[in-house]
């Protein structure tokens, strides 16, 4: 059986992942694929409880740098690597880059640690596609603020922080040869939805 393919989807929180990862996953699956739907951190249970330790609780960098790489081993062995196995394909909300472009480039992790954490854990598993989805940081912060609910510890910190996060994005997609696609998401959802189109109806 084919192997099945990896989708992940990047961005500062308010650049649309979110609903865009919806209407990828229907779209894979009305072409008749099996798809398993994910996020990071989480997508086990102990990858959600991890998650909840995450997004509330203060901690040293390299304890969060080292939980969020716990929670990604073990979903990559619970679910990843079992489904693409499976010939199932893989779309997920975040993954190694974002440890890159939060603990990295937002808080000022060294790469070099980033990298051995990714090699060690990973394997050599990489996305086959990575969508990111960018927008001016103002945009991201005006939407994340205008959504009512409480914010987690990420999305409390300054506006200086998620600019250093877009663009170590930025920087690592300019780096992936083609393995990051970049996506406009300060456009409309309908012109969003014809990128989407067009990089999906190759792969």
């Amino acid at each position: 059986m084919a192997r099945g393919r990896f989708i992940t989807l990047e961005g500062l929180d308010g650049a649309g992942k979110s609903t865009h990862l919806t209407w990828l996953v229907e779209t894979l699956r009305a072409r008749g694929l099996t798809v398993v739907q994910t996020r990071e951190p989480g997508g086990t249970p102990l990858g959600e409880k991890l998650r909840a330790l995450l997004l509330a609780d203060p901690m040293h960098l390299e304890t969060e740098a080292l939980l969020m790489f716990a929670a990604r081993r073990e979903h990559i062995a619970q679910v990843i690597e079992p489904a693409l196995m499976r010939g199932d394909w893989v779309v997920c909300d975040r993954f190694t880059d974002a440890s890159f472009a939060y603990q990295g480039g937002g808080r000022g992790l060294a790469r070099e640690k980033l990298a051995v954490l990714e090699e060690w854990v990973q394997a050599g598993l990489q996305p086959d596609l990575t969508l990111m989805f960018d927008v001016p940081t103002e945009v991201a912060r005006s939407r994340v603020t205008g959504m009512g609910r409480e914010l987690d510890r990420f999305e409390r910190e300054k506006s200086e922080f998620f600019e250093r996060v877009r663009n170590e994005y930025l920087a690592r997609a300019a780096a992936s040869r083609g393995r990051m696609r970049t996506i406009d998401a300060s456009r409309s959802l309908d012109q969003i939805k014809k990128s989407l189109q067009e990089i999906i109806a190759t792969i």
